[in-house]
């Protein structure tokens, strides 16, 4: 399980319009990886569209956000388009960021038993280390919660 002061794992992985983004595309900025389990669905529709308004005083505290679930990047693109989304996400359609990040969980809905994505958000500082982590994320409120860490984080 990662932990605040670890170092964040190394990843490189497809973005909304096919790009590629390495967690050292980020070297000397603060990045916000949020975990989120589906693209158009309620909770992840609010979060990704509170990020997305968020974005310019994200960017005033140095700070890169990005979403990440299993969804395609076809879906992403949507996603992205539908709600005219200001930030990128990543298609991690294996799970092996999921994993590195501990986020891949056991669920159950209708007395199904399924692997799927908790809902959770780490700020991985200017030097590539875990400065704080959010768990069981409820979406009300969270993006400004992010947002006050990292400023805090910069000051």
């Amino acid at each position: 399980m990662i932990s605040i002061g670890d170092k964040a794992p190394e990843f490189n992985l497809t973005i909304d319009g096919g790009a590629q983004f390495a967690l050292s595309d980020a070297a000397g900025k603060n990045l916000v990886l949020y975990f989120y389990p589906k693209d158009d669905t309620p909770g992840c529709t609010k979060e990704a569209i509170g990020f997305s308004e968020q974005l310019e005083n994200f960017n005033a505290n140095n700070a890169v956000i990005l979403g990440v679930s299993r969804d395609t990047v076809k879906k992403h693109d949507k996603f992205i388009c539908k709600y005219g989304l200001h930030i990128h996400l990543i298609s991690d359609e294996d799970g092996s960021l999921c994993e590195a990040f501990g986020t891949l969980v056991e669920k159950q809905m209708y007395g199904k038993t399924y692997m799927g994505i908790e809902r959770a958000t780490f700020l991985i500082n200017s030097q590539g280390e875990i400065a704080h982590i959010w768990r069981k994320v409820k979406v009300p409120g969270h993006v400004e919660d992010v947002l006050a860490t990292v400023t805090a984080l910069n000051s």
